[in-house]
């Protein structure tokens, strides 16, 4: 398998993650607030009245996506399926105990404890909530998967490969998923609105980063390729990264002032799935002997989501300023800092993982 290395040293945006996170949110808000009729503006920008993909997130997910995928030799996927093991617990806790343990939690606590119960939130409410935490949880992360396997001296070849058949399966699992867990909640999701999601914001930046990078090595070759192509890409991932925070937080702003309460009981459920899903995936890593720089990324990928993908979808199906488009930009809020303590649990707890990988005779025989 050919890929490329993310690079073995975290930059100034990196290190300062939290803090950029921060700062688009707070530019968010007051674009929000501050300059209503131009926020307004925008977020009606849309591909068309059928599909109501909006222009600008479409785009700047497109050049997040796009430099990922150029780095990725699909081609040589199949050397990942000679140690299975760390993908295989990898994709069955992402795309079957993710999703429908989201379910469950949007449900147990949204819907029944929060609405029912409580009767802080309204049934109408409660089953958009439950939709875009559903849709967040059915997106499994990309970009910011590097970082996380990064801090925790992940396999960066191995990290690559698991996000790449991620996204591979995404293409074909991510619409089913979503309609059919969705509509078990009580709403109904029109199938062509979100295969046309699917088709903008996963298929095109995929082919054509695969496209680029064949057309690229057959042109420049590899050397070329990793020295000087791919490095021009990298700056351009980032503005559009702090670019989509910030329109997202904009598209948010009077739902995230006028219903601060709703963030908090939204978080909740969120908070709860993240550190089940790195758990569960890091244990059975650990109960199958996979090795730590494999079962740290795969723990990650399991937790994390593709939140610009999950919040561009609930923009396309309820609009900008919809409940579900709210519960997926809480998922914005939670997943840094909490991604962040999980990788310091997978660091902390390094020595600990790997006394199970050593058999009675003190040889490793792990993955």
């Amino acid at each position: 398998m050919t890929v490329t290395q993310p690079a073995k040293q975290l930059d100034f945006f990196e290190r300062y993650l939290s803090l950029w996170v921060l700062v688009c949110m707070i530019t968010g808000l007051a674009l929000g607030r501050l300059a209503p009729v131009w926020v307004s503006t925008v977020s009606r920008w849309e591909f068309g009245a059928a599909s109501h993909v909006n222009v600008p997130i479409a785009v700047l997910i497109w050049l997040m996506i796009y430099p990922m995928m150029l780095k990725i030799d699909f081609g040589g996927l199949h050397g990942v399926f000679r140690k299975p093991k760390g993908l295989l617990i990898t994709l069955f806790v992402n795309w079957l105990v993710k999703p429908l343990s989201m379910m469950l939690l949007g449900w147990l606590f949204i819907t029944t404890l929060f609405g029912r119960t409580l009767g802080w939130i309204d049934p109408d409410t409660a089953k958009n909530y439950v939709a875009g935490l559903i849709i967040l949880a059915a997106a499994p992360c990309t970009a910011m998967v590097f970082v996380w396997s990064y801090l925790t001296d992940g396999d960066g070849p191995y990290t690559l490969a698991q996000v790449a058949i991620n996204d591979l399966i995404m293409i074909f699992a991510f619409a089913p998923i979503v309609m059919f867990l969705v509509g078990v909640s009580g709403l109904h999701i029109p199938a062509e609105v979100l295969l046309v999601s699917v088709v903008v914001f996963i298929v095109i930046p995929l082919g054509a980063g695969a496209l680029s990078r064949m057309l690229a090595l057959r042109a420049k070759g590899l050397e070329w390729f990793d020295a000087k192509f791919l490095p021009r890409f990298r700056p351009v991932t980032i503005l559009a990264l702090l670019a989509t925070l910030t329109l997202i937080f904009a598209f948010q702003a009077d739902n995230i002032v006028n219903h601060w309460t709703a963030v908090i009981l939204l978080a909740v459920p969120i908070l709860i799935q993240v550190y089940f899903n790195s758990g569960l995936t890091y244990g059975l890593m650990r109960l199958f002997k996979v090795r730590h720089d494999v079962a740290t990324p795969g723990a990650l990928i399991g937790a994390s989501n593709f939140f610009e993908l999950a919040v561009a979808v609930a923009i396309t199906l309820f609009g900008p300023s919809s409940p579900a488009a709210l519960a997926t930009v809480v998922g914005v809020l939670v997943e840094v800092p909490v991604m962040l303590s999980v990788c310091r649990v997978c660091t902390r707890s390094r020595q600990w993982y790997q006394k199970a990988l050593l058999t009675g005779d003190g040889n490793n025989h792990s993955e």
